[in-house]
């Protein structure tokens, strides 16, 4: 079984978390923002991952620091979980509706960073969460998971529902990046020998 722990600790924010891969959508998650906790339990269940997360951070000062932080974790959670990366897809894309919004996540675990992100959002806040935080939980990922991944709405009126979209979008594209293929357990997906 593919897992991970992580325990991170900063002036800004304690967390600690675990990951198993070939989960069953199973999570237990606090960070003290309730919309953002959502977004990563709908990330958990739609990826058909486990995940165990607590973040205390400075809440009191913004939220910036919780959210990036957590980005940080779970990337490094996945990058240390998939280990050589042998045998694994590499890549993935979903295209995803969400009543009147569509989504489309596109993911690359090929060890370089980049990431592309446009969400549409046109409000300060959903629910708790400040909205131009998940562009920094996304930069926190990529920059620790070692992976590309571009998020994009196409359209859409509800902006709760264009950021979980894109949560959901993210889960699927993952799902499939992170999968193994039998006939090739023993190989890095890259024609260089390395990743």
């Amino acid at each position: 079984m593919r897992t991970a722990a992580i325990q991170r600790d900063t002036k800004e924010t304690q967390i600690r978390a675990k990951l198993k891969l070939e989960g069953k959508g199973v999570y237990k998650i606090s960070t003290g923002i309730r919309f953002f906790d959502h977004m990563l339990e709908l990330f958990t269940k739609h990826g058909g991952f486990d995940l165990e997360l607590t973040a205390k951070g400075d809440l009191d000062v913004d939220q910036h620091h919780t959210v990036e932080d957590v980005g940080i974790v779970l990337g490094q959670l996945f990058s240390k979980a998939l280990g050589d990366r042998r045998g694994i897809n590499r890549a993935g894309y979903f295209v995803l509706p969400m009543d009147e919004t569509l989504s489309v996540v596109a993911v690359d675990l090929g060890g370089r960073p980049a990431l592309v992100y446009k969400d549409l959002v046109k409000v300060r806040l959903v629910g708790d969460l400040q909205t131009e935080l998940v562009h920094d939980f996304f930069d926190g990922f990529v920059t620790h998971a070692g992976a590309n991944l571009h998020a994009k709405i196409l359209y859409g009126r509800s902006n709760h529902h264009k950021i979980e979209a894109i949560f959901k979008c993210f889960a699927r594209a993952m799902r499939y990046a992170c999968s193994t293929d039998a006939r090739l357990k023993d190989q890095l997906p890259s024609t260089k020998g390395l990743l």
